[in-house]
């Protein structure tokens, strides 16, 4: 190998951590042209989980490692893992019997295609965030990895001040994990509501998260733009009785007009105009 040749391989080092994925774009972009891959994926620097992916060998591929890398060195950024997800990995749902098999993701860009055919039990879901919030997150804190080899530590990796997003620390190395908070969690899986999530799981899910912050929840409100969303938030609120709902200012919160059939054969609700299983209807 030339000199050159490994002077990039040296640079590989401190660009690429162990285990996190780039594509062939991120590559040649970094001076690695398509027979430099190769030849690296042939010598076993580099593995290649699906075509054009690549990453440095350490241990089996997680789905974390793939999210981590598209917020960080692949910088799809504004990219937060959300809903039932962001619930999950905060302990708001270790009482739920389904283990995790789909991860949402939520931003205004779609994760690359190639995330859909790792060799992984996961499937990534992804959400656009703009049809449900008027802002984004504020997640301005992300910033690209990087490595000390020497050290074997992270550097410049900025954490999350406030905003709707928090980053949770996550392997052996701390990777920074980016996901959204409780409150926005919250808004994110009643979207889901009633396609893809049970009225009776997010019954579970919103009623112990009895410690979530109102000067948040009423930011979210002010940024849904999901009439059906505020008005289910209003709705689980009140039959759970949580202590933060009297710190709310229902009355700035635009509810829309007219009713809202969210279950064929339901009972509607008649404080927010909304039909619900009839088990549920009424406040504990």
């Amino acid at each position: 190998m030339t000199r050159s040749k490994g002077h990039l391989l040296n640079q590989l080092d401190k660009l690429l951590p162990e285990g996190l994925l780039v594509d062939s774009a991120w590559l040649k972009r970094h001076g690695y042209s398509t027979q430099l891959q190769n030849l690296y994926v042939k010598s076993g620097w580099l593995e290649q989980p699906n075509r054009g992916v690549f990453r440095r060998p350490r241990g089996a591929l997680s789905w974390q490692q793939v999210v981590i890398s598209l917020q960080t060195i692949l910088n799809y950024s504004p990219l937060v893992v959300g809903g039932r997800t962001a619930l999950e990995l905060q302990g708001y749902a270790h009482y739920l019997p389904q283990s995790t098999t789909r991860v949402h993701l939520y931003g205004p860009k779609a994760p690359p295609r190639w995330v859909q055919k790792l060799p992984l039990s996961v499937k990534f879901v992804y959400h656009n965030d703009r049809r449900l919030f008027k802002n984004e997150p504020v997640a301005k804190g992300i910033s690209s990895v990087r490595w000390n080899v020497k050290t074997g530590k992270m550097l410049d990796v900025t954490a999350f001040r406030g905003g709707d997003v928090a980053q949770l620390n996550w392997g052996q190395w701390d990777w920074p994990l980016t996901l959204s908070t409780p409150e926005r969690a919250a808004f994110e899986l009643l979207d889901e509501l009633p396609n893809s999530e049970s009225f009776e799981q997010v019954d579970t899910l919103l009623g112990g998260l009895a410690n979530l912050r109102p000067d948040r929840l009423q930011k979210l409100l002010q940024d849904c733009v999901s009439v059906k969303v505020k008005r289910l938030f209003f709705y689980f609120a009140d039959r759970h009785k949580h202590a933060w709902l009297k710190r709310l200012s229902k009355e700035t919160v635009d509810l829309g007009q007219g009713k809202r059939m969210l279950v064929r054969g339901g009972v509607l609700n008649p404080a927010y105009q909304i039909t619900v299983p009839g088990d549920l209807d009424g406040v504990r």
